[in-house]
């Protein structure tokens, strides 16, 4: 409960948002593999910022 109004700091969007686009990729691998390669390249893109942040 009182967590409800806790904001995420920015490393906690970032890992979110690199968990979404890496369940993308591997949805994406066994389709289109072009989509799958962006998807990596922007998963590869917030592993980065994310290791600028720490």
């Amino acid at each position: 409960m009182f967590g409800l109004f806790k904001k995420k700091t920015e490393i906690e969007k970032l890992q979110s948002q690199y968990e979404k686009l890496m369940k993308d990729y591997h949805t994406l691998s066994t389709t289109d593999r072009t989509a799958s390669d962006k998807a990596y390249a922007e998963a590869d893109k917030v592993l980065k910022k994310m290791g600028a942040l720490k």
